[in-house]
């Protein structure tokens, strides 16, 4: 895996303010432009549970600015990132402290699960849910593959 940092994107630094206004994180963008139409996948995040409820506020807070952004024909999917979302970028990380991980990885060939401590642009520190083993420290070049375990919280 590899930290690859957010890009600036004046439409994510635009939805970003709304939504953390909002008690919110936006955790990631998608736009899907089609012949006639463009598809908006808006993925955001919060401590606790992501409710349906809140989904919907974020929906009626972006829509002015998705208006103005996209005066043709478009659609908007707002949603959590779900209870096992698989992490694509090491920069994710950050949106999930505090949260189960479960990282495949390739130097030891097995899973590592934990609650995730840290991340920087190096790598993550996962505590186990034996307290008297240490935390430990991943590289994200080790990390084949991760995603988030609510299992560990």
């Amino acid at each position: 895996m590899r930290f690859i940092p957010r890009e600036s994107d004046p439409l994510f630094d635009s939805l970003e303010q709304v939504i953390n206004g909002l008690g919110m994180s936006l955790v990631d963008l998608v736009v899907s432009r089609h012949k006639i139409s463009v598809q908006i996948r808006v993925m955001i995040d919060k401590k606790g549970i992501v409710s349906i409820d809140d989904c919907s506020r974020v929906h009626r807070a972006i829509v002015p600015r998705l208006d103005l952004a996209f005066p043709d024909d478009y659609s908007v999917e707002v949603s959590s990132p779900g209870i096992d979302r698989n992490i694509k970028n090491g920069a994710e990380f950050a949106h999930y402290l505090g949260r189960g991980v479960r990282c495949y990885c390739s130097d030891i060939s097995d899973w590592t699960v934990g609650i995730l401590l840290a991340a920087d642009n190096e790598g993550i520190v996962i505590a186990k849910k034996d307290a008297s083993v240490k935390p430990e420290r991943i590289r994200y070049d080790v990390i084949a593959k991760a995603k988030l375990d609510y299992s560990q919280e």
